[in-house]
């Protein structure tokens, strides 16, 4: 079992940045892909971002590509959303979410775990 706790959520302006992070409760941190998903009010929950486990393979969806950056830091447990350049339309709650393979979670967009979620608030 992977608990997840996501942070760093808030109200910015547009053309702000702001930085998501994830706690994962496991000792096992190292062994799992990490990824972000989000959901606007009336959508459907979107891909936003994925790492593998090492760090060196990552992926981010068309709509966040050169604005966003996933990283990770093992020795932490920890995983982060760099956001950049942020728009009205980011405008959701952020889930992080882990999974024991990379392309599952990258190419399928599926997982095993997520967070609570963290509300980020993009005024235009």
């Amino acid at each position: 079992q992977v608990q997840l706790v996501e942070s760093g959520g808030g109200l910015v302006q547009a053309g702000d940045s702001l930085r998501l992070s994830c706690a994962a409760s496991t000792r096992a941190f190292s062994s799992y892909a990490m990824g972000w998903f989000r959901q606007a009010p009336g959508k459907e929950r979107e891909f936003v971002a994925a790492i593998d486990w090492s760090g060196g393979r990552t992926e981010h969806s068309a709509s966040v590509k050169g604005r966003f950056v996933i990283s990770r830091d093992n020795a932490k447990s920890t995983v982060s959303l760099l956001m950049n350049s942020l728009r009205a339309e980011d405008t959701a709650v952020y889930y992080c979410t882990a999974d024991g393979n990379f392309y599952r979670m990258a190419r399928y967009h599926n997982y095993d775990y997520w967070g609570q979620g963290t509300q980020v608030t993009v005024s235009s």
